[in-house]
């Protein structure tokens, strides 16, 4: 997972101090069980995200151009690997099966990933930018209103892996080479753009807990306009990454 553009500090410089259940710790918060079923839903999610992209990382250094490539990315590889480890300790933590967890987001994520198989090693690098960042953005933004220990680990293995950078580095020098890879990169993280939105806003509408947490229905959540002012720093922020890469969004 990338560290996202969009996370900004307030005008004044100072913090915003945690309110609600933002103030507690899981001992207290987990006494709603509906935020505590938000909760499990959340770390299911975001461990098998973290299990795919250890996957799916494993494979794009099969694609790899040089030897130093490949062991670069799986270096990131197993970064994301740890990552899932503690989020599923976290799970058996918190007395939850971590596979249970899991299973409901398991479809969903494996689908976006057949439907965005990458042809080759760039679209790979890109896919991993644009994608996971979408992904991290959204987590980032949810985790605000967490407990103080689920926070704390969200944000935790939402650490840059360092795949954000390589895949920059990368893709601008592909382009700087060969300017018409540019466009079709453009058109490619346009089309993983939507897909990954598509496929969060299921996921979200199919868990009810998940959803009711973020729409507002358990304490500290959105409210149906935050969900969009959401969606739209999502979006601002993919615009960025798409500069950086010397893509057109």
């Amino acid at each position: 997972m990338e560290t996202p553009d969009n996370a900004t500090a307030p005008a004044d410089g100072t913090a915003e101090q945690p309110t609600g259940i933002a103030a507690q710790d899981w001992a207290a918060a987990s006494a709603d069980p509906q935020y505590r079923a938000a909760v499990v839903d959340l770390l299911g999610a975001l461990a098998y995200g973290e299990l795919a992209a250890f996957e799916r990382l494993a494979e794009d250094a099969k694609l790899a151009p040089t030897l130093a490539d490949k062991a670069e990315l799986a270096k990131m590889a197993s970064a994301e690997f740890h990552h899932f480890e503690r989020l599923r300790d976290r799970l058996a933590a918190i007395e939850t099966e971590p596979t249970k967890a899991m299973e409901p987001f398991a479809a969903a994520l494996d689908g976006f990933h057949r439907q965005t198989a990458p042809s080759d090693w760039l679209e790979g690098l890109v896919k991993a930018y644009v994608g996971d960042s979408i992904a991290s953005d959204f987590y980032r933004e949810v985790a605000v209103r967490l407990d103080s220990d689920t926070r704390a680990l969200v944000l935790a293995v939402l650490d840059d892996t360092g795949h954000g950078n390589f895949a920059v580095e990368k893709v601008r020098a592909a382009i700087e080479a060969d300017p018409r890879v540019g466009g079709r990169l453009a058109l490619w993280a346009r089309r993983l753009m939507g897909e990954a939105l598509s496929q969060a806003q299921r996921v979200v509408a199919e868990r009810d807990a998940l959803s009711t947490m973020l729409v507002g229905g358990v304490a500290d959540g959105f409210d149906l306009a935050a969900v969009g002012e959401m969606f739209t720093r999502i979006t601002k922020a993919h615009t960025k990454r798409m500069a950086a890469l010397g893509l057109a969004s």
